[in-house]
């Protein structure tokens, strides 16, 4: 039913003006009681859903798990393989904001069996960094890096941000250059988003001057998939890059759809059974901290999965990844040529220079890629 689990830490320095997740500044007294309800919850679901294969990735998002110290993340990770089972190779990655880690708190991540370490740049610009509100310097995240190497990560990634207010095409580009500079084992290269009911969205409506227009900011990613691949990472997924061997093994998996049990306020679960049933926790704190200390799964809103549904969700998911999608599995899970059903509209994509259609896999072309939402659409 599931492979992967996801822990969800709601707690911030303080809340970005960009950020839409489901985050709030930190009230420190609640950090442990925070790990005490992740313990419950995973304990309740063991219970509630049977385990039928270990786990092949954990990972620790947010918020900002790095806010957690090195026994409370161990105890984690120590707990979810008592109840779900890890396999040998399992993947597990703790996402982190520069400013919050030094030596000693690295190295416990890594003893306490962290695989893999994900941190939050977003900018080498200390300039655009106060801009997104963040409390970490770009020589916070120099210095994280190398004290992650010391503390003996191998694998570490790191998130940018570009379209930035008032970014121009040269910073970005220092940005990259800083980026491929550490040479992490991963990048993912994100364009802002503005959403609604955030600072941002009042500070810098739709077609603001103070944005890079459209054409720069999509010029922008297409620089950043220059760049990237010229350094010699893969640029596997719309807005992922790797170097070989280096994907992210837990964001696969929510492409493939494989399983999923996400533990935490606001985390999302996905699991394979018939077409999938899909839900997510209640977001507030409080409300779910009642459900969980009532022994309750704090699950809002399921969604049975109809085969439509689930058609629809293998093709928009697996076209983000770089090598498309098998269209021998579709037709097997499905029972129908994926190629025969939409013919029409892969012939339009493939004229339009969006798609790419051989024998055995239907892919994104790199255009594609900048312009998914228009193929998206064309399989709903």
């Amino acid at each position: 039913m599931f492979s992967r689990l996801y822990l969800h830490i709601p707690w911030c320095l303080s809340k970005c003006g960009y950020c839409a997740f489901n985050s709030q500044p930190l009230e420190p007294e609640k950090l442990e009681q925070t790990c005490d309800l992740l313990l419950r919850e995973m304990e309740i679901a063991a219970k509630t859903y049977p385990v039928n294969q270990p786990l092949r990735s954990l990972y620790f998002g947010g918020g900002t798990p790095s806010l957690l110290d090195p026994e409370q993340i161990s105890r984690l990770i120590s707990r979810s393989q008592e109840l779900f089972s890890h396999t040998s190779s399992i993947e597990i990655t703790l996402e982190a904001n520069p400013g919050t880690v030094n030596r000693d708190s690295l190295t416990g991540y890594y003893q306490s069996g962290v695989t893999r370490l994900s941190l939050g740049a977003q900018s080498f610009n200390d300039q655009m960094l106060q801009t997104l509100g963040r409390r970490h310097t770009a020589a916070d995240t120099r210095s994280a890096f190398q004290l992650a190497q010391q503390a003996g990560f191998t694998s570490i990634g790191l998130d940018l941000i570009c379209g930035l207010p008032e970014q121009t095409m040269a910073a970005w580009q220092q940005d990259l250059g800083e980026a491929v500079a550490l040479q992490p084992d991963h990048l993912s290269v994100y364009g802002l988003t503005i959403e609604e009911e955030t600072p941002f969205a009042g500070r810098y409506p739709i077609g603001s001057s103070m944005l890079p227009d459209h054409d720069l900011s999509a010029n922008m990613l297409e620089e950043a998939d220059s760049i990237l691949t010229a350094a010699g990472y893969e640029h596997y997924e719309i807005a992922n890059f790797a170097r070989p061997g280096c994907r992210s093994q837990h964001n696969c998996g929510y492409w493939q759809r494989d399983g999923y049990l996400g533990i935490g306020p606001g985390a999302h679960s996905f699991l394979r059974q018939g077409w999938g049933i899909r839900w997510g926790n209640q977001s507030a704190f409080d409300l779910w901290s009642t459900s969980i200390q009532n022994n309750r799964l704090a699950a809002v809103e399921p969604q049975t999965l109809t085969r439509d549904d689930a058609l629809s969700e293998h093709i928009f998911l697996g076209l983000r990844m770089a090598d498309g999608i098998s269209l021998d599995d579709f037709a097997e899970e499905f029972g129908e040529r994926l190629e025969l059903r939409f013919a029409e509209a892969i012939r339009q994509l493939q004229q339009a220079g969006l798609l790419t259609c051989s024998p055995d896999r239907l892919s994104l072309t790199k255009r594609g890629m900048l312009l998914s939402n228009q193929v998206f659409v064309r399989f709903i």
